[in-house]
């Protein structure tokens, strides 16, 4: 099983190329689970919600590395909420990092927000280009520091997907 993280500031293109990669290649995606919660709760979240919102995106992940798929595609993963953690509340559960180090991720797909218009949806809250760089900067930099294997996405949205499909064709070739 190989295994694919779409990572990113807001609106730059997870979730649609997460769609992208499994009407092409197949495989399972895992979508992101603080929408679900949020839409559910109906609510701003808080600090007090990270350890649901965590526990949720890695029960749906672990449900679909279950399944064992030849490919698994996560728009999202726990990098995610321990940055926006720290972003909305200057703090984060002390258990995500590591919970996030002990798991196999075959390689991060690290999209940028330049190049591609913000669009608001209601749940989004970052619509300067400052904030969703640094943003960007902030995975970059957890990233590399953890050594993680990934790659820089740019451009418009056809080059994105371009891109990304050229990657996980790579990823998928090395078995």
């Amino acid at each position: 099983m190989k295994v694919v993280v779409l990572t990113g500031p807001e609106s730059s293109g997870k979730s649609w190329l997460a769609g992208q990669l499994e009407a092409h290649f197949g495989g399972v995606r895992v979508d992101e689970y603080v929408r679900h919660f949020m839409q559910r709760t109906q609510r701003d979240t808080c600090l007090a919600d990270i350890t649901d919102i965590a526990t949720g995106q890695l029960a749906w992940e672990d449900s679909a590395r279950a399944r064992q798929p030849a490919l698994l595609i996560l728009d999202t993963h726990l990098l995610s909420n321990i940055l926006w953690s720290q972003t909305l509340f200057g703090d984060c559960p002390d258990w995500l990092e590591p919970a996030l180090l002990a798991r196999q991720y075959d390689l991060h797909l690290l999209l940028s927000p330049e190049q591609v218009e913000w669009v608001g949806d209601g749940l989004r809250c970052q619509p300067a280009l400052t904030e969703r760089l640094a943003f960007f900067e902030a995975i970059e930099h957890w990233l590399m520091r953890h050594r993680q294997a990934f790659l820089k996405v740019e451009g418009d949205w056809a080059q994105r997907r371009e891109q990304v499909f050229a990657a996980v064709s790579q990823l998928l070739q090395a078995r």
